[in-house]
């Protein structure tokens, strides 16, 4: 039992980092309308800029705080240059400007740092463990799981209770409407477009030094956010968290109990939830 008690804890803190990704990705598809596939290459672009921060001597804690910031400056840019031209286009162009954007920045990040992954460690005040009685769990994954949680609050409250949330869910309605309030609507959609952005640079930092860095790690965690998005209902906050959790810890089980088939059973779950809800856990019909 605590095997399988160990492996529910590692399942919250991989599905935290599963939320960070797929919230990003909701914001800008079910806010904006947006198909974005070069959302994993923002992912990748987080995970070396922490990667070079550390091999320059800087802390991770810096990182932390200044690698989605640049991600999300950069991504902005890219939507200012090109993407906000092709919004009111079909999704089939989303999916082809998107595509091709994350294979540039593929293709820059092998240029840069070679086609090879690395290793990146873990920041010194969370190496060991936390020892419980007869429970022990790495410092750094509870860590994940408490930073996680309170910026999931934060960004809920910045969502739900700010102007620039609400001027962002209302011009998902009706842009125009918001025009009329005097509201530039296209600046609020590049704000939203460079948060999603940096959330999901703020999951490649935190991933780094679970996983690792390498320059194909964008396209895995693509599928896990589309997965998530999926499970939990599109343009949902809340959905994006539960469908986060709920793939976290189904891979995390099944990786103790069919090792071979716990990727697998990742694509059952949201089956299993179509099947259910076609609109996802807490999508709207």
């Amino acid at each position: 039992m605590n095997v399988y008690f160990l492996q529910v804890i590692n399942g919250i803190g991989i599905g935290m980092l599963y939320f960070l990704l797929a919230v990003g990705l909701s914001i800008i598809f079910g806010l904006l309308r947006f198909v974005n596939f070069a959302h994993g290459a923002f992912y990748v672009l987080g995970a070396y800029c922490c990667y070079q921060a550390m091999q320059w001597g800087l802390s991770f804690w810096l990182a932390l705080i200044v690698c989605p910031i640049v991600v999300g400056a950069l991504a902005w840019i890219a939507e200012k240059l090109l993407l906000s031209r092709i919004y009111e286009k079909a999704h089939e162009f989303h999916i082809l400007v998107t595509v091709g954007l994350a294979l540039v920045v593929q293709e820059l990040v092998i240029i840069i740092w070679g086609p090879l992954g690395d290793n990146v460690a873990v920041p010194a005040a969370l190496n060991g463990v936390v020892m419980w009685g007869s429970f022990i769990y790495p410092k750094y994954r509870l860590f994940l799981i408490g930073f996680t949680a309170v910026f999931a609050a934060v960004l809920w409250w910045l969502l739900e209770g700010t102007r620039l949330g609400s001027a962002v869910r209302a011009g998902s309605e009706s842009s125009e409407m918001v025009s009329l309030l005097g509201i530039n609507v296209f600046r609020v959609f590049s704000l939203a477009f460079a948060l999603g952005a940096g959330t999901a640079a703020l999951a490649g930092v935190l991933a780094a030094p679970v996983r690792g860095v390498d320059p194909f790690m964008g396209i895995e965690a693509l599928g896990i956010a589309f997965v998530v998005v999926v499970i939990g209902g599109m343009g949902s906050f809340a959905g994006a968290l539960v469908g986060g959790l709920v793939i976290g810890i189904v891979q995390s089980l099944m990786s103790t109990i069919w090792p071979e088939g716990a990727r697998l059973m990742i694509y059952v779950a949201m089956a299993a939830v179509l099947l259910m809800r076609p609109h996802g856990l807490l999508g709207r019909g």
